[in-house]
């Protein structure tokens, strides 16, 4: 999408491309089936795949099935610490650093709100120039269909349905936390017809003495609507892609009986007051509650492929047919609020963290052809789905796209027992990285894995950390406890030459320093020069945004500004424009004409733009912003 295109101009292209991909469908009635079950914020250490030190206290006998049927990956990674830019990565098949959608909540004002640096602008979500792989396998013959959490984007535009998706439901379900007066003790799900999450007649585990046969579990919309999906879809190869809310706050149960049975496991009493849960390690039952609540959830959709004929594949049920990929966005959060949630150790650190707990996640993938009850501990990232998805479905593409995906296809690893990932030279894969330049100032940092090391860079200090996870291959330093940067200058030297190189061909961006908050005393001189706005102007018959610096300050090293978009205009049946909601807006970010001694900044703002203001960054790493002037 250009910089000035208009709003109706996008829309009409989605429209156009959605056309355009329907008369290019074909039938193929050998393409396995795909659903990419993705779990929220669900730590490599809550499932009982990969157990090390204590066992994980939360049942997972489906998971744990899965993997029984398929292989287990033990170094799986997502793509962030956070869910949006794991979901667009996974979803458009590009790196955070390249999309620039490397944090949640985006599409703002660079501000510095958690430290004294402010993190770069990065994009709500995906636009329609992203080309999803929901597109692409509708491209080829597929019904594609999205359940769940959506988190890439808020506007019209971005939404599922114009991402390539033909069926959507993005309820949470049984997930939707109580609202007050009511709190997570007050509401839990009865047999009652009426109730929203009225609970089950059927039976599921655990197995208890009050209940030997199983426990009920409350309606869960999110699973019901991908049951619905796969029922109706299944005359056609289809892909599901069932984005849990779960295990994501609020941290919290409507199955009073296996709330019941976590705090029997556990030894503590059952709550009385809805307080938070403050015991260490993993001991909030709650939380398990939510765990296995998420299990039983693959398990209903693994039932249903399994007691299923598959009318394109006679004599084989669709559970044959399907390949099942489950992951999750990013590692587990350890904290909310004053409550503790889980533990990830023997990883370090969690969600927004670069540190394995915030990475490493548990991943499973089962389907026609693929081994039985394997492991691989080869280096695995979900940028590798798409691509992946492409080869098991033989799917084509364009090639403006294929050649741009970042991950690998691990095709040959499912398939072929293959013991390495390599690219389409035949190179096996060297390194996995990450871009996290966010949060606290501690937190704002890219990272590399190759082998048995993982190398930092942190983005304020400036300096590296390298730790030795394994020792060929054999746990060492898993917990990250010794950095070994000094005493291994030539691996740091190496990987830090690799991380840089990756930084500067993705264009990554790093934080800035605000004027407002450096108190650094080193800093003074620096501050003095930050350029200053003498002109600031916004012509509405030329619609000309012009900005203009005192001559004598630092110089400019990069320049943009930030248009404020929003959805189509809606009244109500006075004829009143109602104001847009929450996620009904968003900046972009465009290119800005700068004179030559680059004190003049200038735009041609679109017509349907909201809001207009000019950003800029001088030599010593300040930002600077212009007013942002009101439009429409």
């Amino acid at each position: 999408m250009k910089a000035t295109q208009s709003f109706l101009i996008l829309t009409l292209s989605v429209f156009l491309f959605s056309m355009q991909s329907q008369g290019q469908e074909k039938e193929n009635n050998i393409q396995p089936n795909i659903i990419v079950f993705y779990a929220d914020d669900l730590g490599w250490q809550d499932t009982q795949l990969n157990n090390l030190d204590e066992p994980s206290p939360w049942e997972t006998p489906n998971i744990s099935k899965l993997a029984e049927d398929g292989l287990n990956f033990t170094n799986g990674y997502s793509p962030a610490p956070t869910c949006a830019p794991s979901r667009c990565a996974i979803l458009s098949g590009l790196h955070p650093a390249k999309t620039g959608i490397t944090h949640v909540s985006g599409g703002g004002i660079p501000s510095a709100r958690y430290s004294n640096y402010m993190a770069p602008y990065f994009p709500i979500g995906l636009m329609p120039e992203n080309f999803t792989i929901a597109e692409a396998l509708k491209m080829n013959g597929y019904t594609t269909g999205h359940v769940g959490k959506w988190h890439a984007g808020g506007l019209q535009i971005q939404s599922p349905e114009n991402q390539g998706f033909d069926f959507v439901h993005e309820s949470r379900g049984a997930h939707q936390g109580p609202k007050k007066p009511d709190n997570r003790l007050t509401k839990f799900a009865t047999y009652a017809k009426s109730d929203r999450y009225r609970l089950s007649d059927e039976k599921y585990p655990p197995f208890t003495k009050a209940s030997p046969n199983g426990i009920s579990y409350p309606k869960d919309e999110v699973t019901e609507n991908a049951l619905k999906f796969i029922s109706k879809s299944k005359n056609k190869p289809f892909y599901l892609y069932l984005a849990h809310w779960m295990v994501h706050s609020p941290i919290h149960t409507k199955n009073k009986e296996l709330l019941q049975y976590y705090c029997d496991k556990l030894g503590v009493d059952f709550p009385t007051k809805d307080v938070p849960v403050t015991t260490g390690g993993q001991t909030n039952p709650f939380y398990g509650s939510m765990v296995t609540t998420l299990d039983w959830s693959l398990g209903r959709v693994v039932d249903l492929l399994k007691k299923t004929d598959d009318p394109r594949n006679p004599g084989k049920k669709l559970y044959e047919t399907t390949y099942i990929i489950f992951s999750s966005d990013n590692g587990a959060v350890e904290r909310v609020g004053k409550e503790i949630v889980t533990d990830n150790f023997p990883l370090d650190e969690g969600k927004k963290y670069a540190q394995e707990g915030g990475i490493r996640v548990p991943m499973v993938i089962e389907g026609p052809n693929i081994p039985k009850g394997k492991t691989h501990d080869g280096l695995i990232n979900q940028l590798d789905f798409y691509p992946t998805i492409l080869s098991l479905t033989n799917s084509k593409i364009p090639t403006e796209y294929s050649s741009d995906l970042d991950g690998l296809d691990i095709s040959g690893v499912l398939l072929n027992n293959e013991k390495t990932v390599k690219n389409k030279e035949g190179k096996t894969r060297a390194d996995l990285w990450w871009h996290f330049p966010h949060n606290q100032n501690h937190q704002m940092q890219s990272a590399i894995r190759a082998g048995d090391y993982k190398l930092y860079k942190n983005h304020v200090e400036g300096n590296y950390e390298l730790y030795r996870l394994y020792k060929d291959g054999k746990r060492a330093d898993l917990e990250e406890k010794h950095d070994i940067a000094l005493e291994a200058p030539k691996v740091t030297k190496d990987l830090s030459s690799k991380l840089e190189k990756h930084l500067k061909d993705y264009d990554a961006k790093f934080p800035y320093k605000s004027p407002l908050k450096t108190k650094d005393a080193s800093e003074k001189e620096h501050v003095a020069a930050v350029p200053v706005v003498t002109g600031d102007t916004f012509d509405t018959k030329t619609r000309t945004l012009a900005v203009t610096l005192a001559n004598g300050k630092s110089n400019i090293i990069e320049s943009y500004a930030l248009i404020k978009i929003g959805d189509p205009a809606t009244f109500d049946k006075q004829g009143n424009k109602r104001k847009l909601g929450k996620h009904g807006a968003t900046y972009i970010k465009v290119p800005v004409d700068s004179s030559k001694n680059q004190l003049e900044y200038t735009l041609t703002v679109p017509e349907d733009a909201l809001e207009c203001g000019v950003v800029l960054i001088d030599e010593n790493r300040f930002m600077v912003k212009s007013k942002f002037h009101k439009i429409n």
